[in-house]
């Protein structure tokens, strides 16, 4: 199977299986958002849900969070991977949309990239999910998931992970097809032991067909 083909047949299987994918972040607005998907670097989906809903309470625009202090900010969000430094980059992102950007959430990558707290990954998150922008945020579900079937070969990087899946993806699929492999990724292309017997993408997969030639020639 062609790399073409590998990507026609996995592009057609999610699009009748799952035709709109959406991030299981919980939010209410894009300012909103930007704080969820800073929040989730290295930390479950679960937790920053369960942290938000206060968090923005309390501090529901940027001009709110901006005046918090690092200790109110903390008290939040102590439950997550590194609070310290993610205390640091809300109330900077904050600050910033403020001062530069009349207290909206850019929709340009450079833009987005300047805010503290946020990198290529957070800023194609937003890009495709406020802007339904053709933007490819690689997270390790992505990057992982795409590396195990086949989509990508030897990819030494998410940057790269990134390249290759917007070659061969249409523009108008990119949005969902993010969501697409993390899903996958995060319920059935497990890391440690992938759900290969309930996955509709096996006939596809270079795993899945590598595993089966090597059971083959043992037998």
């Amino acid at each position: 199977m062609t790399v073409k083909e590998r990507y026609a047949r996995i592009i057609e299987w999610f699009s009748e299986t799952m035709p709109e994918p959406r991030t299981e972040l919980h939010y209410d607005s894009p300012f909103g958002l930007l704080v969820a998907v800073i929040l989730s670097a290295q930390c479950t989906d679960k937790r920053v849900n369960m942290i938000t809903p206060p968090l923005m309470e309390a501090f529901p625009t940027p001009e709110l969070l901006a005046l918090a202090s690092a200790e109110e900010v903390f008290g939040y969000i102590k439950s997550v991977s590194y609070p310290n430094n993610k205390t640091r980059s809300l109330i900077g992102m904050a600050k910033m949309l403020v001062d530069e950007f009349n207290s909206e959430v850019p929709s340009d990558i450079d833009s987005l990239l300047r805010l503290p707290g946020v990198g290529r990954k957070t800023a194609n998150v937003i890009l495709s999910v406020v802007f339904n922008r053709a933007a490819m945020a690689v997270d390790t579900h992505v990057f992982r998931v795409s590396e195990r079937i086949g989509l990508t070969t030897h990819s030494k990087n998410p940057l790269e992970t990134e390249r290759a899946l917007v070659k061969y993806i249409p523009e108008e699929l990119i949005p969902r097809a993010h969501h697409w492999l993390i899903l996958h990724g995060r319920y059935v292309c497990k890391a440690r032991k992938p759900e290969c017997l309930d996955c509709g993408i096996r006939p596809y997969c270079r795993y899945w067909s590598s595993n089966l030639k090597k059971s083959e020639t043992k037998s």
